[in-house]
């Protein structure tokens, strides 16, 4: 058996009893009113939305909500910048998946210039704050950011174009990936190593291999919000693949340059 097709079929096993550690997770936040948010980063073509959609695949739909927003309208941009997630912030027995969240500020609005330099700098500076009193509140936050290499991501946008089924996760920005892959880089680095707090810190997902990202991220989350006992009944996740970051990752080669 090829290591892809043994892979294959370890995800395939693995997948089902995940999902289903993911309903009790579920049963336990609307038993005990808990409110979820965990934020999904990365770049372009890192694998968000299958790892998003594996996961709410099995879980209520009137208690989970994915939140994914488009560009801020007019009058969203005269708003305190905040002001437009926290509508989509959960509430009791409610989880929140942001495919996208507040940090695009610190990437595509600062590679592409969408914000000022100051608007940028207000905002590093003001999240932590931000975070730490969403924790305060009684919302239980996770921040996972996916890592994808240069080649992988091209491989995957030039999928993009070529399969009819996966034209609409294409984007005017996809163009801008490759061209500006250091400036995502640099963007990424001051936005983790800034943003990384004890209340609210970030874990980061190689994310090359997609199946093997989908299952540690899911592991992740049944380690960090279940109750003991459905914590313990799973395996934690792989640290070659997910890890909690730490400034070393920047150059020691577990993030990609």
């Amino acid at each position: 058996m090829s290591k892809s097709a043994k892979t294959d079929e370890t995800y395939d096993e693995a997948l089902p009893r995940l999902q289903l550690a993911l309903v009790k997770l579920q049963q336990q936040a609307l038993a005990e009113g808990q409110k979820v948010l965990v934020i999904f980063e990365g770049r372009d073509a890192a694998g968000k939305d299958g790892t998003i959609q594996r996961i709410t695949e099995h879980m209520s739909v009137r208690a989970t909500r994915v939140v994914a927003l488009s560009k801020p309208s007019d009058i969203e941009r005269t708003q305190w910048y905040f002001q437009r997630y926290v509508s989509h912030l959960p509430a009791g027995g409610q989880f929140a998946i942001f495919n996208r969240s507040w940090y695009n500020r610190a990437g595509v609005e600062r590679v592409m210039g969408f914000s000022t330099l100051a608007e940028q700098e207000d905002f590093l500076r003001e999240v932590p704050l931000f975070e730490q009193m969403l924790v305060a509140s009684g919302i239980h936050l996770v921040k996972i950011w996916m890592d994808v290499s240069k080649a992988e991501q091209a491989d995957r946008l030039a999928e993009r174009k070529d399969d009819p089924l996966k034209v609409l996760k294409s984007s005017p920005l996809d163009e801008f990936a490759q061209p500006r892959w250091d400036d995502y880089s640099a963007a990424r680095d001051e936005m983790l190593r800034r943003t990384d707090t004890a209340q609210a810190p970030w874990v980061c997902v190689k994310a090359d291999h997609k199946k093997t990202a989908r299952l540690n991220v899911i592991r992740h989350l049944i380690k960090a919000l279940g109750e003991p006992g459905l914590a313990r009944s799973v395996e934690p996740p792989d640290p070659q693949v997910l890890f909690p970051f730490e400034i070393a990752a920047l150059s020691d080669g577990r993030l990609c340059p």
